[in-house]
């Protein structure tokens, strides 16, 4: 009896020696041959995606370790989102977040997988990103103005419709917003992410696209798109041209920004926290780095993490007023 009690006691000072040495190596960070799996909610070619490889080369020369970008979109943002909060607090998994995903979708989603406040925590926020106004040139000619599409939307009600990348995105959001503001009728079309919106836009199945400024600013470029306004308080750097809503369309005050951040799960060690801080910070932050955000039509914001943690906090309650106001809901 004895025996099987001094065996039994070896067994568990064996477990729990192993599940110490668990716990210490999960401060580790980075652990060797181990990548970091750089998570976004949305398709390839989205803003998300483009500052993941436009830092790619970087972060992994700081870190030593691969840097992976793991592409779950769907749900707008919600699927990645939950994927990033369930995984393991180590370090080796971070989601490129919008203030969409964090502070609208709990807005118009009836049932959220995540609490986007308690299961993810903030590391950093990187840039703000508006939306642009956009309209096709070949398909909508007519449309030289944001004037124009509002007077061409007052004609005839309900029969103009604007594209979005799903259901209480900020495209989403912004779209409604316009139009509840001016009193307008305009239907929502929602896909799955921007290249399908542009696409449609393209071969005139709808009328007007209020897209983030990244991916549209070349396309405005090559002149196969006609930006009427952006949907910031201020215009954009990359295109100074361009005229606010507010200045537009007559709507002082108009403001509809998003602002993309790091996150990590919950529970994760504040020494890894402050590491991932760190290095992406300094990467930001690099002046190269900082001119290709600016290029891309974003306002570079590098934020520690308790400041992102408070401009969430705000985001939440302002667009749920937002939502209560327009009625938008992931439907």
């Amino acid at each position: 009896m004895t025996f099987n009690w001094i065996r039994q006691g070896a067994r568990l000072a064996a477990l729990a020696a192993g599940i110490m040495g668990f716990g210490a190596s999960a401060q580790e960070f980075p652990q060797p041959g181990r990548p970091l799996m750089f998570v976004s909610g949305f398709p390839a070619g989205t803003a998300n995606d483009i500052y993941g490889r436009l830092v790619q080369e970087r972060i992994q020369r700081e870190l030593g370790v691969p840097m992976v970008i793991d592409i779950r979109a769907g749900a707008s943002g919600n699927i990645g989102m939950e994927y990033a909060a369930r995984a393991a607090p180590d370090g080796h998994t971070i989601l490129i977040a919008t203030s969409a995903m964090m502070a609208i979708n709990p807005a118009v989603f009836p049932r959220m997988p995540i609490d986007t406040q308690t299961d993810l925590v903030p590391i950093m926020t990187l840039f703000d990103a508006p939306n642009f106004m956009t309209v096709s040139t070949e398909k909508r000619p007519n449309f030289t103005t944001c004037q124009a599409v509002i007077d061409e939307a007052r004609r005839r009600p309900g029969q103009l419709n604007y594209a979005s990348t799903g259901n209480g995105a900020s495209t989403h959001l912004a779209g409604a917003q316009f139009a509840s503001v001016l009193g307008l009728n305009l239907v929502h079309v929602p896909y799955r992410g921007g290249p399908f919106a542009m696409t449609a836009l393209y071969q005139g199945d709808v009328d007007v696209f209020f897209y983030q400024t990244g991916p549209v600013v070349e396309f405005y470029r090559q002149g196969r798109v006609r930006l009427l306004a952006v949907t910031s308080a201020q215009r954009v750097a990359a295109v100074p041209e361009i005229p606010t809503v507010a200045e537009a369309c007559n709507l002082p005050g108009f403001d509809s920004t998003t602002w993309y951040g790091l996150m990590a799960p919950a529970r994760t060690p504040p020494a890894i926290l402050q590491r991932l801080t760190e290095v992406f910070t300094r990467v930001a932050n690099e002046p190269e780095i900082r001119d290709r955000v600016e290029a891309m039509g974003f306002t570079p914001n590098v934020q520690p993490p308790e400041v992102t943690r408070e401009r969430l906090a705000r985001d939440i309650l302002t667009w749920r007023g937002v939502v209560e106001r327009t009625g938008a809901r992931a439907e």
